[in-house]
């Protein structure tokens, strides 16, 4: 280089932060919290390295830009899934599908004792991150299969494993996952909807904010919407997947 020039090669930002050297992994856990905490509108590039300590440039290096970012979310999360899925804490009481003589029910076969424990596992990974929940929708509606997070493809992968176990065809087996995942997605997104108008009331009817509403045009609305106010928990969940299970193979219970 020439005596004088200014020219200088550019200054690489540094990935050591207040904890230590970056990692994708350490990147998208620290997003998933400030996500958490604040709502995926407080994230950008530029907060998550205040976050962590670093210029925002040094985060490009784990993600390339804020759609990278944000499909890295949607990654976390189902890494935690397949945590849940792996330590048991997705376990639940299998479902009782056929009747017996003896008990009066038998346990559900193995491929829908899976298919409602992952549902079970997915539930509480969504409760426990309702701020990032909406990502699980609008990034498979951005993103191509073949571009998804490799956890969300063994996601798939299981669930196309199950059914096959059960017996489907590809054609079969395609439409019961796509009713499997509109289900455990719509219900959760039902499970997380806003009903609260005014918390600080004690009263039901003003804590919902019915006054809200005209009498005249809404009556059915205005008396439901207290039990639509309760959450349906995990049972509700179980129980609209066995029925939507029932109603795709209704002969084959035992399979």
């Amino acid at each position: 280089m020439a005596e004088g020039s200014t020219d200088r090669p550019a200054r690489r930002a540094s990935d050591r932060g207040r904890y230590g050297r970056l990692s994708r992994e350490r990147v998208l856990a620290a997003a998933l919290e400030l996500v958490d905490r604040e709502g995926l509108s407080a994230l950008s590039m530029r907060r998550l390295g205040a976050e962590l300590g670093v210029e925002a440039m040094a985060l490009y290096r784990y993600a390339e830009g804020k759609d990278s970012l944000l499909d890295g979310l949607v990654e976390a999360l189902y890494l935690e899934l397949e945590g849940r899925l792996s330590d048991g804490s997705g376990a639940t009481a299998p479902a009782t599908t056929s009747e017996s003589a003896d008990t009066g029910a038998t346990e559900a076969p193995e491929w829908r004792a899976e298919l409602q424990r992952t549902a079970r596992a997915l539930y509480d990974v969504c409760l426990a991150h309702p701020q990032a929940v909406p990502l699980l929708s609008t990034r498979m509606m951005a993103v191509p299969l073949a571009r998804r997070p490799l956890a969300v493809l063994r996601d798939h992968e299981r669930i196309l494993g199950l059914l096959r176990q059960a017996g489907f065809d590809d054609a079969r087996a395609a439409s019961v996952f796509r009713a499997y995942t509109a289900w455990v997605l719509g219900y959760v997104s039902v499970e997380l909807r806003a009903m609260v108008d005014n918390p600080e009331e004690s009263d039901p009817a003003f804590r919902l904010g019915l006054h809200r509403m005209p009498s005249q045009e809404l009556p059915v609305l205005r008396e439901v919407a207290p039990a639509l106010a309760e959450q349906g928990g995990p049972d509700g969940l179980s129980d609209g997947l066995d029925a939507l299970l029932d109603g795709f193979a209704p002969t084959d219970r035992n399979s």
